[in-house]
């Protein structure tokens, strides 16, 4: 480093040397009311035997100077690594090794050359499997180890608060309940190969102006809303990492605040990994964000490093604070034998014909069936029918954000290709040019299914300043409905099929069409999927993670222009206060078959402390074996506190053959009704009645009753 560079460090300290801390609040939490619902195995950060780990971490920090301390606290390059890795600096004295990280929200990031695509975190998130999820997070973590990498930047665990986010993609969906189970899974697998990450912490849901703007969120909001799968990713997860945001909150950067990085993630939660910031801009001072609790700079030291070590010498940050950030480090490494187990270059290890299939198999589940109109799907391929396949993504590749998040598949199944490889007696025409021309509307008149690829691209939608940034708009572009017009006035077989990362308003074609199915961005196997699902070998079993509205204007504002914005309720529980139907409502999917609801047997009291179990039957009532996603909600009639609708509080996949049935059991915990009291900084759960409604999604409830806490 350079004379200048030192000056400009050393005038940087002086003059955040009577900067004080921001004092921490003085909220308690009431720990029986605030657990958090149990994962199937019991997890620990450091296995079995954390003591001697604290031990290690002892001795080596007795044994390092100030100035190693630092240099572990800041990232090693401004670019990434000759392998696409960005890493940390190892100590050769201490035989300290660093980090070698990597995006994956996924799969593992194009920086390292070819990988497995998988269907993008929305579409993941329509599956409601976690246990599927937990596979493909243990799938992307091993592509990670495999190409030298111990920490994977995943999951994004953000609330889609509005689907004209531009990474919207990459995150579950919008409800806190559904997201944090779908996070815990993913984080669970992950963590069986390197240290998952859980991003970006919090209120982060914009991208134009990500880099300044200040979201006022009020506390109650921020607790019941946009922390719950933050505290399930570190309480039963034991996420190894927690990424902050770079937007501020309530007028403090994510990086540098208090409140969320001590109070409430190492204080409340217990967190024992590490805070690592987004990359650049992600980091905006030395002594404010080290006292806040934000353990590493990435990706180089400008405000860490040499600025960390004049903060101390001249006296404007304890070395209390650095041995705190660097005992958290060395726990991670060592907690996760990155001493003992470093990962392994071996490209071989990634795009196995197991992930592929896993990747297929996720696309699979996650395409949901939003209209089949006169039964028109699936199409019976025994009587050689015409398919005619048209529109501008028929036969691209279009596998999601060309951000941080992207993959390299080396191939990728379009729909066309899937519905050509699986035709069988089928005859496959793809449409090319103007619908309206003789020739092209002779073969869609004469179709027995008129299959239209049209939606959203890396053009529309992804990260901002390195994507497209955040949608314009939620219709689809103007010449996507002028073509799904024209072949609505041509045949009456349609079926639009959609590909995108989140909700889509369909003004007035969705009346003009027999099908719609949404297919996010599916990934590197998705047009297989898509084949299956049109001709009827996969039953559609998605379920949507988020609310479709009928117009934007339903939705709250969406502003990524200003740079003061407010957090309200959002989604499903905006539309429910206000009364306003959705277009397809949250947790919505149809499917082949149907199902039947019955026998709801639940306890009539419920203790505050306790939980309980709900029961009720779900019969198969089609022709064909399905998938259902029977959902419970939670509302609070007799409440004393403002409180929502309807909330979700459970969820379940239940595999069916025709006519069969099957006992669905889901636990209630009392936690899971609380609400957070901000006058006196506590959880609350009132001891009222609350109703329990079951049922296939939000807006469809056939089963009720009430439960009392008491």
């Amino acid at each position: 480093m350079g004379i200048k560079r030192i000056e400009k460090a050393l005038a940087l300290v002086l003059s955040l040397g009577t900067v004080a801390a921001c004092k921490a609040d003085d909220l308690e939490a009431s720990t029986s009311s605030i657990a958090i619902r149990a994962h199937a195995e019991e997890r620990t950060f450091c296995g079995s035997d954390p003591d001697a780990i604290e031990a290690r971490i002892d001795d080596l920090l007795a044994q390092m100077s100030l100035k190693q301390k630092a240099l572990q606290m800041h990232g090693a390059w401004i670019l990434p690594s000759s392998d696409g890795l960005w890493t940390t600096r190892r100590d050769p004295v201490l035989d300290i090794p660093g980090f070698a990280m990597i995006d994956g929200p996924r799969g593992v990031s194009s920086s390292v050359g070819n990988a497995t695509a998988f269907p993008v975190g929305m579409a993941r998130g329509a599956t409601w499997d976690p246990g599927l999820e937990e596979r493909v997070g243990e799938a992307i973590g091993s592509e990670a180890r495999a190409s030298g990498a111990s920490v994977l930047l995943a999951p994004t665990i953000n609330l889609l608060r509005h689907p004209r986010w531009g990474r919207a993609q990459e995150t579950y969906g919008e409800d806190p309940f559904h997201l944090a189970r779908m996070g815990v899974g993913f984080i669970v697998g992950a963590q069986r190969q390197v240290i998952a990450t859980a991003k970006h912490f919090a209120v982060n849901s914009i991208e134009n102006t990500r880099f300044a703007v200040n979201v006022q969120v009020d506390e109650r909001i921020l607790r019941e809303i946009y922390l719950p799968h933050f505290r399930a990713a570190v309480q039963e997860a034991q996420v190894g990492s927690v990424m902050t945001a770079y937007n501020r909150m309530n007028g403090t950067y994510c990086g540098e605040n208090p409140h969320l990085l001590s109070d409430i993630l190492k204080g409340e939660w217990g967190f024992r990994g590490f805070a690592v910031s987004d990359w650049f801009l992600g980091t905006r001072s030395t002594v404010p964000a080290a006292r806040a609790g934000l353990d590493i700079e990435m990706p180089v030291g400008l405000y860490y490093g040499l600025p960390i070590v004049l903060a101390v010498v001249f006296g404007a940050l304890d070395e209390a604070v650095v041995d705190e950030a660097v005992r958290r480090i060395l726990r991670a490494k060592l907690c996760f034998a990155l001493d003992t187990n470093p990962p392994v270059i071996e490209p071989e290890r990634r795009e196995t014909p197991e992930h592929l299939a896993l990747a297929l198999e996720m696309a699979r589940r996650g395409i949901v069936l939003l209209e089949n109109r006169g039964g028109l799907l699936p199409l019976d391929r025994s009587g050689s029918p015409r398919v005619a396949v048209i529109g501008p993504l028929a036969d691209v590749e279009n596998i999601g954000d060309t951000g941080s998040s992207a993959v390299n598949p080396s191939e990728v199944i379009t729909p066309l290709e899937g519905l050509r490889a699986l035709a069988g007696k089928a005859v496959i025409e793809h449409v090319i040019g103007d619908p309206t021309s003789p020739d092209n509307e002779a073969i869609l008149a004469r179709a027995d299914l008129v299959a239209v690829f049209v939606g959203l691209t890396s053009d529309d939608e992804g990260e901002g300043q390195v994507g497209a940034g955040d949608r314009d708009s939620l219709e689809l572009p103007a010449a996507d409905q002028e073509l799904i017009a024209d072949v609505a006035a041509r045949s009456d077989r349609v079926a639009v099929v959609l590909e995108g990362g989140a909700a889509i308003t369909m003004g007035t074609w969705a009346d003009q069409v027999e099908g719609i199915v949404m297919a996010w961005y599916p990934g590197a196997r998705g047009g297989t999927a898509i084949a299956e699902i049109l001709f009827g070998d996969t039953n559609p079993a998605g379920r949507l993670p988020i609310v479709f509205p009928r117009a934007e204007s339903d939705l709250p504002p969406f502003d990524n222009v200003s740079l003061d914005v407010t957090y309200d309720y959002h989604g499903y529980r905006h539309l429910d206060r206000l009364a306003t139907e959705p277009l397809y409502p949250f947790g919505f999917g149809l499917s082949y078959t149907s199902f039947h609801y019955s026998n709801l047997v639940a306890p009539p009291t419920l203790a505050a402390d306790g939980s309980v179990d709900i029961s009720f039957d779900v019969t198969n009532t089609g022709s064909v074996a399905g998938i259902e996603t029977p959902q419970l909600y939670v509302s609070y009639p007799d409440s004393q506190a403002e409180r929502v609708v309807r909330e979700l509080k459970g969820f379940a996949r239940v595999e069916l053959e025709p006519n069969e049935t099957a006992t669905v059991t889901l636990t209630l915990r009392a936690s899971d009704l609380a609400f957070f009291d901000t006058s006196s900084g506590r959880w609350v759960v009132e001891a009222v009645a609350h109703g329990l409604h079951v049922g296939s999604h939000s807006h469809a409830l056939p089963l009720e009753t009430t439960i009392n806490v008491e």
